[in-house]
């Protein structure tokens, strides 16, 4: 993909990091966008920023480009479309994976309990920062064949269908991104460009090792406090999947579908970064979600 171009949006931390350094690993220029740079922070007072991303990502082998943008702002985004426009002419992988309401979601509170202020900014925060970054950027996908759009979300489409996530906010959140990937995929397939959504699994982020006091060089250290955690990734496993359907000539056949990077590792055979694949969606529904002990064998 050496000269691909793709844009990650909300690639500060987590999986979007993940994914610019994957994307630049095999060789892309790497937009990286967020709220939080070296001088600012995002409402989260987080310590990560794209400029870290961006450099991580060049070192892996592919150009990274910092580019500060709230998503919530129109003009912002419209911004950084020119900006692509006269420098590229185009994209070919547009990544959202947008979020930051991490610390906004009340866990297992009705929505007459819930924060009503913080549920709806996880919202906006969730769902209009996707629709707002497809708007302005689509227009740069489709002006070759073969684009691909990859909407980042928690949780496959059938999960999310079967299980209550979380909260009544956190739950529309995360199954919406899933139908937009849907919905984008009926817009785009005239113009030989593909959609789909793709989640990762319990994802080993720099919130959530810390919530559990690990890194990720010792994160094993946190069985003793959640022993399901075994079958948790590092946010590189879905930059892997996302790098693996960039690089597919064939990845139409993905259009509209709902994926998940366990599931995308049995395909095309890429590894965590341990060699393992843990396939955690298979996981959660044959062991954690039916009551039995933590054991990932068979499941990584």
């Amino acid at each position: 993909m050496t000269n691909a171009v793709a844009v990650v949006a909300g690639a500060t931390r987590g999986a979007g990091r993940g994914i610019a350094i994957e994307l630049g690993a095999a060789g892309a220029t790497v937009y990286v966008t967020g709220r939080t740079t070296r001088t600012q922070q995002s409402e989260n007072a987080r310590p990560e920023t794209i400029e870290e991303t961006a450099e991580l990502g060049t070192t892996a082998g592919g150009t990274g480009v910092a580019a500060q943008v709230d998503r919530l702002v129109p003009e912002q985004v419209a911004a950084l479309a020119d900006r692509i426009r006269r420098d590229h002419g185009h994209v070919d992988i547009l990544v959202n994976d947008i979020w930051g309401g991490e610390y906004l979601d009340e866990w297992a509170i009705p929505v007459c309990k819930h924060n009503l202020d913080n549920g709806l900014r996880m919202l906006r925060l969730g769902v209009d920062t996707h629709l707002i970054t497809a708007h302005h950027l689509l227009p740069l996908v489709i002006r070759r064949p073969g684009g691909l759009l990859v909407e980042v979300t928690d949780g496959p489409r059938d999960y999310n269908l079967d299980n209550y996530r979380l909260s009544p906010f956190y739950d529309l959140a995360k199954t919406s991104v899933n139908r937009l990937a849907w919905a984008h995929a009926r817009d785009l397939a005239p113009y030989d460009a593909t959609a789909v959504s793709i989640t990762p699994g319990w994802l080993r982020s720099e919130i959530m090792l810390q919530e559990y006091g690990v890194t990720e060089a010792n994160w094993r250290d946190a069985l003793s406090r959640e022993p399901h955690f075994v079958i948790s990734e590092s946010p590189r496993f879905v930059g892997r999947a996302v790098a693996a359907l960039a690089a597919d000539p064939n990845r139409a056949r993905w259009n509209g579908q709902s994926m998940s990077s366990g599931g995308l590792a049995q395909i095309y055979g890429f590894t965590d970064l341990d060699g393992s694949r843990p396939d955690c969606w298979r996981y959660l529904r044959d062991v954690q979600d039916a009551g039995k002990p933590a054991d990932a064998t068979g499941y990584r």
